[in-house]
């Protein structure tokens, strides 16, 4: 008899690993307490998936020989409490995908920041450099749906510290940690130690042929690193330090040059002909040559992709600062999947514009960082009731907006010195819009010509 699994959430990671357990040959239930997607439907349908949605069948998932579970879900929830209780082991979906990986190599980013742009910029390089290359993680396709469906050489992974925790066996042959800064720290007891400690799960089970790139100019970094025993050859970035690695380095050596190094492999960058402006894109920049240099990829093809690269459209993408508030367009973010992942990214008090064509997925997996992160929320759709009631008692403002217009409005009296604004919708465009690109759009042209340029 097959052994059953059960996968926990119907978004982008659960789907992916519901599919891959069915063609592995397992017994399979998907359960999410919301609603799954039409596509995610129709994917699971087509592979035979038996899926639930509106409650969890708990009797039945308590008997999983094991449960893969949604890096939204907390670890505090009843249902995997119960599942640690009964010593059912819980993983993530990529602990479960790299079993049936094959002889594929994995390059993984994580980080409290920059983990979106550094890993599309890794995955650029591959590419264009001809490598047979999947991308996956929180942007991209499914890890596990990738596995299932292709045969690649390479994986490019972006890792939440959540999906981190679900991963035991999992290896890293060239890990990133871009910095660590507090987040998350309610799903860690309030401990940053903790948070630090997960985030340096990205060496675990790394061997001396592997790779571990870092900043060199973060002191947390710094100190995981004296705490842990590191077996991977180590490829330190920095601006400000001077830390030399016989492995390789990359280090600041004019103020818009930096030279990247691996084993007998060197280039030297100029950063002021990148697209992609500030510090942080440099040290963005910085993590992705030695990631690329260390998976083999000739200095030449590093050097031309990283000059091609721009911004991702939609994704995450910064639209400009005026009066120190930033604006950010994240109109791709059309499930609340990926607007968990904007919120986490937000470092500023944030003014959040959400709502459209309602899905009917649960928005609770917002909760924490809209509470924590969140000052107000713009809801901007034909049908604002449902994302409104969620938010209340969460979000201390809620302005509810029918039109474009007229939530561009509430941005100007909403947004204050210090803060972010952030397009991340959490639902399908098609109420206001033809489509999200159209919405992404139309935000970047009315803020730079009523804000930016004015």
């Amino acid at each position: 008899m097959a052994k059953f699994i059960a996968v926990l959430g119907g978004g982008i990671s659960g789907y992916g690993s519901a599919i891959l357990a069915k063609k592995q040959g397992f017994d399979v239930l998907l359960s999410d307490m919301g609603q799954i997607s039409p596509l995610y439907r129709a994917r699971l349908d087509e592979w035979g998936v038996e899926y639930e949605e509106g409650g969890h069948s708990v009797e039945r998932i308590l008997t999983a020989s094991e449960v893969i579970k949604s890096p939204g879900i907390p670890d505090k929830a009843p249902l995997v409490k119960a599942l640690h209780e009964k010593g059912v082991p819980v993983i993530s979906e990529m602990e479960f995908a790299c079993r049936y990986m094959g002889k594929a190599k994995t390059i993984c980013i994580t980080g409290s920041n920059g983990k979106t742009t550094t890993t599309s910029l890794i995955y650029k390089i591959m590419k264009d450099s001809g490598a047979n290359v999947a991308l996956g993680g929180n942007i991209g396709e499914s890890f596990a749906y990738s596995v299932a469906t292709g045969e690649y050489d390479w994986y490019v992974l972006e890792l939440s510290s959540f999906q981190l925790d679900g991963m035991f066996r999992f290896k890293a042959d060239v890990g990133v940690l871009m910095n660590i800064t507090p987040d998350h720290l309610d799903r860690y007891d309030y401990s940053f130690e903790k948070y630090a400690a997960s985030k340096m799960r990205i060496t675990q089970n790394q061997n001396s042929a592997n790779y571990f790139v870092y900043s060199a100019d973060d002191e947390t970094i710094l100190r995981q690193i004296e705490q842990h025993e590191i077996k991977a050859k180590e490829l330190p970035f920095m601006i400000h330090s001077a830390i030399a690695s016989g492995a390789g380095d990359a280090y600041l050596v004019e103020p818009t040059e930096f030279i990247a190094t691996v084993g007998k492999k060197s280039l030297k960058i100029d950063t002021s002909r990148l697209k992609i402006k500030g510090q942080h894109n440099t040290y963005n920049a910085m993590a992705a040559v030695l990631a690329t240099l260390a998976a083999g990829i000739e200095p030449e093809q590093v050097e031309k992709s990283l000059y091609d690269f721009n911004a991702i459209e939609h994704r995450l993408e910064p639209v400009g600062t005026k009066e120190d508030i930033e604006y950010i367009n994240d109109s791709k973010a059309t499930n609340v999947d990926s607007t968990w992942y904007a919120l986490e990214s937000m470092t500023r008090p944030t003014v959040w514009i959400a709502g459209g064509t309602d899905k009917g997925s649960t928005y609770a997996p917002l909760f924490d960082f809209a509470q924590k992160k969140v000052h107000t929320l713009i809801s901007m759709g034909v049908d604002n009731a449902r994302l409104e009631k969620e938010f209340t008692g969460i979000v201390p403002n809620i302005i509810s907006c029918h039109t474009f217009e007229e939530a561009m409005q509430a941005v100007v009296r909403s947004a204050r010195k210090g803060d972010a604004v952030l397009l991340s919708p959490a639902c399908a465009s098609f109420d206001l819009f033809k489509n999200y690109e159209q919405r992404g759009e139309m935000f970047k042209a009315w803020i730079r010509e009523n804000i930016l340029n004015k």
